[in-house]
């Protein structure tokens, strides 16, 4: 690789948190050619960067970014990283009982059971300035209007149920 130029090599579509980056270290003072992983690299991003400035950014051959701001947001509490309005978490999701109040540690999760919810706990940061949990139920639960969500309804096997929480109302409200 000494012998060719960055803009020379094969483009990469996809990345993984191993992949490297080539990252040039200190270009003020002593620069030197150094690596980081992606999963590093990302790690290291502060809560609540804002990109700016930027021109499009394509996210997939179909996709394409606006310029101008780009928020770019990482929470340790949920272990999700957001990006340009889209959200991934970095575990499988993991199943809660249904239960009267439930509180969910990841953005996605399965919801098991057929215990009516009242209550849902929002995590932070989605207590915090709103936002959406997914609720994907293996059962056949309810929800009520008993405690923080808005609407009743019923969760169908299968069927992804989007709550999205309103800060100022503490109120969850599920799509269907």
């Amino acid at each position: 690789m000494a012998d060719k130029k960055v803009s020379a090599l094969t483009a990469l579509t996809t990345s993984a948190s191993e992949d490297l980056l080539l990252i040039v270290d200190d270009p003020n003072g002593t620069p030197a050619s150094k690596k980081i992983t992606v999963k590093n690299f990302f790690g290291a991003v502060s809560s609540n960067t804002v990109f700016s400035g930027a021109k499009n950014i394509i996210r997939s051959a179909n996709t394409v970014f606006p310029a101008g701001n780009t928020t770019f947001t990482k929470t340790t509490s949920m272990n999700v990283a957001v990006f340009f309005g889209l959200s991934s978490q970095r575990s499988a999701a993991p199943t809660v009982a249904s239960a009267t109040t439930i509180t969910p540690t990841t953005q996605i999760f399965f919801v098991s059971g057929t215990t009516a919810i009242a209550t849902i706990t929002a995590p932070s940061p989605i207590s915090i300035g709103g936002g959406q949990l997914t609720l994907i139920p293996t059962g056949v639960f309810t929800t009520t209007t008993a405690g923080n969500i808005a609407l009743a309804s019923t969760a169908v096997v299968s069927k992804a149920l989007i709550m999205t929480y309103d800060a100022t109302a503490a109120k969850f409200y599920p799509s269907y």
